[in-house]
């Protein structure tokens, strides 16, 4: 029986890759000289700090952009709290979402099955799996999941035939 998983997960590789073009940019800036901005990844957790919040803003947009350019969807960011640490210096902690959790799950479920497509929608952990009978009632609910879904950045993979 055909079927593909619904999953939420960031290419990790083109996310280091922008932080350490970021990284780069803002070693080089002339408004950044002699400033503590900075962009720092640990697993899926970067850290953005910089001597005022305005500066950080302009880290947090240096890093959009990378982002933007290495084709990773910002909707995978969730932006933590801007703390001061001492001085005018400021931090954030942006988390790279991964898995879908289980309210956006149900969310989709519900997606499915409202439409009244002759496919079935399953929640296995972090992903969703839809079987279907016909691969292209599976399209239609890709399709479906595309338009109805705009607020989270998903990926369709493993699909079996």
């Amino acid at each position: 029986m055909p079927s593909f998983d619904v999953v939420l997960e960031a290419d990790m590789i083109e996310v280091k890759n922008a932080v350490e073009q970021s990284q780069k940019e803002i070693a080089t800036r002339f408004d950044f000289k002699g400033t503590g901005a900075a962009v720092e990844q640990k697993e899926r957790e970067l850290t953005l700090t910089a001597d005022a919040e305005f500066q950080l803003q302009q880290v947090r947009d240096v890093l959009i952009g990378k982002l933007g350019k290495r084709k990773v969807d910002v909707r995978f960011l969730e932006d933590g709290e801007i703390k001061k640490i001492g001085g005018d210096k400021v931090r954030q902690v942006i988390k790279v979402k991964n898995g879908i959790e289980s309210d956006d799950a149900k969310k989709i479920v519900r997606i499915i099955k409202d439409s009244k497509m002759k496919v079935q929608a399953a929640i296995q952990g972090e992903s969703v799996r839809v079987t279907g009978a016909k691969r292209d009632d599976l399209q239609a609910a890709m399709a479906l999941l595309r338009k109805e879904a705009t607020d989270l950045p998903l990926e369709f993979n493993n699909f079996r035939d």
